[in-house]
């Protein structure tokens, strides 16, 4: 296969953590062969140099030794040789998340981004790699799971598989191991799904009836005529630990890390909080799918994975993701729709609670993501807002707006279908990366789509930091907003940890009484008027007074005691509630029309 670059990916030691990992360029640039690792992976805005992992790396030509140059963090330069080319090198793979890798004895994970050097100059050309067993008898009943399409070797086996060009190879993650595995067909596409861990009577059966039903609904908003998904097969593949949360999406598959408390039992019936976040974070990353892994911001059109890629568009990306995981669980009928008003209200609720807000809009967080929501301090609260959650506000409000001024003629639901027509649906047609959406041209779609003029609520709602005006966007929908603060509760005005028993101040709120009285983030929080204070009493200590009291609060700062006066502030945190209510007819449709059921 000339001019096809090829790896192999061993897991040689799995007790070190350590893959094996070759590439192989037939033709190597007479002028010396440049390779580089990306030094972030898209989803996952943050530069992680995955380059550290390598602990060793030699580069042979047939017999020979080629010395080789490192020019950077993530680049190497091989001497000019005829080929073939074959560097060979050791990736460290113990980070237990969806963005890197993992290799113990029980399985093994990686992403593309972690573990395949690019060859540069070969990246638009056919790139194959063999992933093979590890040995010894342990891992005899190991098997491989990715969408990733497999040239040789048995289904879900080790063996050769190919990517059209190095984007591809490095947009399907690979689990390994004796995994939990079921499939199900959405629309006529097979989707497996994948359990790695020690989960007691999983209710396999449940969870794809209920993944189906999402799925199957996500592909109809996008092509409600043909019903066609933009995959031939999808994956997903879920770790499962004590305690843990996160999703990172790829074109035909998502790698997921959930809590083992919040998969359902066989038997069990009820919809728990866990079991539901879990739904909400399959719906998430299935929705990326299209938006993001196809409809793309123009900066990500390509990614340049050796720096950071800034766009002002992740309140989109992200924000509209956020919105529609949600969304559709109540149209697909997986929850009701006062468990979705719920999680609405809980959304709102968290946008309130942070100063953030008033701060940085939906656009400049997305652009900042680099800097500030992905490398977030003790005073985030105070200073960002999270593109995520207002913008999954953002986008119902916007929703509701077109549902009610068109009178149920046109939704948000149509500007993704016609970002998905213009932008997404022919991404990857030539097997070549598409063009992205800029910003003027979202503004310009959403007038063009829904006949109406929404450029001055974009740059209120997105560019500007006002709070939304859901109380009144929601009335047509005959969805009351309650909002019931406990004004008489007492309160410091911080945020405490539990750290080893002590407690102690993980934020302290701008404007707060804790803020004013000169109570900092790192604070342990030691006594109120002489009554020792924990982790576990504080609440009970303060419920003994009033707004308004005046106490004395000892800290330690590091090793220093201070003695703090201040005086009781009254709890102000958001506590709103949706209500559906019934209402007159025209009200009923617009909600029946948006929710679904």
């Amino acid at each position: 296969m000339k001019n096809t670059v090829h790896y192999t990916i061993v897991p040689h030691d799995p007790a070190a953590h350590l893959f094996g990992v070759t590439v192989t360029v037939d033709r190597p640039d007479l002028n010396g062969q440049l390779f580089t690792l990306p030094a972030w992976i898209p989803g996952s805005y943050m530069i992680r140099e995955f380059a550290k992992n390598i602990v060793q790396i030699a580069a042979m030509a047939g017999e020979e030794r080629v010395a080789l140059t490192k020019l950077d963090k993530h680049t190497w330069r091989a001497a000019p040789c005829k080929g073939p080319l074959t560097l060979y090198y050791e990736v460290y793979a113990w980070d237990l998340s969806v963005r890197t890798a993992h290799l113990d004895r029980t399985h093994g994970f990686f992403n593309g981004t972690s573990v395949f050097l690019r060859a540069e100059g070969y990246e638009h050309g056919a790139h194959v790699v063999d992933i093979v067993a590890p040995d010894g008898e342990s891992y005899a009943d190991w098997r491989v799971a990715t969408a990733m399409r497999q040239i040789k070797g048995r289904r879900y086996g080790f063996g050769r598989y190919a990517a059209a060009n190095y984007d591809e190879l490095i947009d399907h993650p690979v689990e390994m191991g004796a995994f939990a595995l079921a499939t199900f067909k959405a629309h006529g596409v097979p989707h497996d799904v994948v359990f790695t861990g020690v989960i007691p009577h999983l209710d396999l059966p449940r969870i794809t009836a209920d993944l189906k039903r999402i799925c199957e609904s996500q592909i109809a908003l996008f092509e409600p005529q043909s019903k066609r998904a933009p995959m031939d097969r999808y994956v997903f593949m879920t770790m499962v630990v004590g305690d843990g949360y996160g999703g990172l999406e790829h074109r035909a598959s998502t790698a997921l890390i959930c809590s083992r408390a919040d998969l359902p039992v066989a038997g069990q019936k009820e919809m728990t909080d866990g079991y539901r976040t879990f739904l909400g974070l399959c719906s998430h990353e299935y929705f990326h799918t299209w938006n993001v892994k196809r409809i793309k911001p123009a900066a990500f059109a390509p990614y340049d994975l050796s720096r950071e890629n800034y766009t002002p568009l992740l309140w989109l990306f992200e924000g509209f993701t956020s919105y529609y995981d949600d969304l559709i669980l109540v149209r697909s009928g997986v929850i009701t729709q006062e468990a979705y008003l719920k999680l609405v209200s809980k959304t709102i609720n968290g946008v309130l609670r942070g100063s953030g807000r008033h701060k940085q809009s939906v656009a400049e967080s997305s652009f900042e993501a680099w800097t500030k929501y992905y490398r977030q301090d003790e005073n985030s609260t105070n200073a960002i807002v999270s593109y995520y959650t207002k913008g999954s506000l953002v986008a119902l409000a916007l929703d509701l707006t077109i549902r009610a001024e068109t009178k149920g003629r046109k939704s948000l639901d149509d500007v993704m279908r016609a970002l998905w027509q213009r932008y997404g649906r022919d991404f990857y047609a030539d097997g070549e990366a598409g063009r992205g959406v800029t910003e003027a041209e979202v503004d310009a779609l959403f007038d063009s789509v829904t006949g109406l003029r929404l450029k001055r609520l974009l740059d209120r709602w997105v560019r500007g930091t006002g709070d939304l005006p859901l109380e009144k966007l929601l009335a047509p929908f005959g969805i009351a907003y309650f909002d019931q603060r406990k004004r008489g509760k007492p309160i410091l005005g911080v945020r405490t940890v539990r750290d080893n028993g002590d407690c102690k101040v993980a934020a302290v709120y701008e404007n707060g009484v804790a803020h004013l009285a000169g109570v900092s983030a790192g604070d342990v929080l030691v006594a109120i008027d002489g009554l020792r204070v924990t982790s576990m009493n504080l609440e009970n200590v303060l419920s003994r007074y009033r707004v308004g009291d005046a106490i004395a609060l000892h800290v330690f700062r590091r090793d220093e005691l201070l003695s703090l006066a201040l005086m009781l502030g009254s709890d102000d945190t958001p506590a709103v509630t949706l209500k559906a209510e019934e209402r007159p007819a025209a009200a009923m449709r617009l909600r029946t029309a948006w929710l679904g059921q």
